[in-house]
């Protein structure tokens, strides 16, 4: 019965003109959610695999006494779920060219060390890494740093690093550098103050001779890396070894990963508007029908209908409406998310300027994250929201007085 008052009259065009425009609203509003936060989802993905490039997804911290980091590397190479374990340097120093300075983060580390980081970091760094030789003090500058500091590659710049004396005094150790190479990651916290040199010359640079500072760890699974490290930490004191202070890759980068979920919340609330205007769509399409089908409500009422069933008839009609378009919703948006690289190019064509200019942005494509979790909660959140708007349609087709409406009939 819901069905067939759903279907197209001729006495009753307007009503199923706004029907449709119901349908096609949520439809684009479900479809809107789903592109909109599989694009999100990539640029999460794509944000967190840039900042562990450097990072890694996890560190051990041997401060400036890690004398034992071999036996530590090797122990934490061999943990299950750990694939790859190097020995990293960092320091704090400053640059200067002619009259500009800048405080900068100085990353040591060794090109060749392991091959899971290689290929992970040349992605990023590109061939500038090879030029990382020992001795030879070529560094990888941030594009931001560059810029700031007037650098290209091939030009030389003096480096001055904080250290103590003898005596305790501090002191500063100065060397000139060569910039091999300039990076982009996209974040500005390592762009603007990140230096790469080899291992080697930046623990000359700190001081340390044979030292590290810590060993960076990549993961199997990066998600894992928390429990992964808690787990090797309880085995590496039951052993009576001396503890060492651990990071990953979700505490130093915390705030990042914050503001992208609050960014998320956010456009999801926004987009969610799109599906509440098609909701108000739907309780005039609803109200409308049963403005028109108050006689046939009076008969169903005489017939020993009762208002519970009066109220679930109308009530499926708009959940029909509702369904349907959450259902064309998830299969546009699913479509559109997996071809946006296609379609991307088709519209930068047609309106003639490029969405995601190389010189501006660090990348040139729109990345894409499908997951099944956001179609589930897009799914949910359109059908609670047709739901609602089918109550006061429904309630009042149920308080249809029959005596009343067949009084001339």
């Amino acid at each position: 019965m819901a069905l067939r008052y759903l279907r197209t009259q001729r006495a009753n065009q307007f009503a199923s003109l706004v029907g449709v425009a119901s349908v096609l609203g949520v439809a684009l509003g479900v479809a809107a959610l789903i592109v909109v936060l599989s694009v999100m989802n990539g640029f999460e993905n794509e944000l967190r695999s840039r900042l562990v490039t450097i990072t890694g997804h996890a560190a051990v911290l041997t401060g400036r006494q890690g004398e034992g980091w071999r036996e530590l590397r090797d122990d934490l190479g061999a943990w299950p779920g750990i694939v790859a374990a190097a020995p990293y340097v960092e320091l704090e120093a400053m640059l200067a060219n002619g009259g500009e300075l800048a405080g900068v983060v100085i990353e040591g580390m060794d090109p060749g060390q392991d091959a899971a980081f290689a290929d992970q970091r040349t992605a990023i760094f590109g061939a500038g890494l090879a030029e990382l030789h020992p001795g030879s003090f070529h560094a990888l500058l941030g594009h931001a740093l560059a810029l700031r500091l007037g650098l290209a590659t091939g030009d030389r710049v003096r480096v001055m690093v904080p250290v103590r004396d003898a005596d305790g005094h501090l002191v500063s150790r100065l060397r000139e550098i060569t910039v091999a190479g300039v990076f982009e990651i996209g974040v500005r916290d390592h762009d603007s103050v990140r230096v790469l040199l080899n291992l080697a010359d930046a623990a000359q640079l700190a001081g340390l001779g044979d030292k590290v500072t810590g060993v960076r760890l990549e993961m199997a699974d990066i998600f894992a890396a928390p429990e992964i490290l808690q787990r090797w930490e309880a085995h590496w004191a039951a052993a009576g070894r001396a503890g060492f202070a651990t990071t990953d890759w979700s505490r130093d980068n915390a705030s990042y990963f914050r503001a992208v979920r609050i960014e998320k919340v956010m456009m999801t609330l926004l987009l969610s508007l799109i599906v509440a205007v098609a909701a108000f769509n739907i309780v005039a399409t609803l109200v409308m029908i049963v403005t028109d089908k108050r006689p046939s409500i009076a008969i169903l009422r005489t017939l020993g209908f009762s208002r519970r069933a009066i109220i679930a008839i109308f009530a499926l009609q708009g959940l029909l409406i509702g369904w349907v378009g959450v259902l064309a919703g998830i299969l546009a948006g699913s479509l559109l998310a997996e071809n946006i690289a296609a379609v991307v190019p088709a519209l930068e064509g047609f309106f003639g300027f490029e969405f995601m200019p190389a010189d501006v942005y660090y990348l040139t494509s729109l990345p894409v994250d499908l997951q099944a979790d956001d179609l589930f909660w897009v799914s949910v959140i359109a059908l609670l929201m047709t739901a609602l708007a089918t109550i006061y349609p429904a309630l009042r087709a149920a308080s249809v007085a029959p005596a009343e409406v067949l009084r001339y009939e």
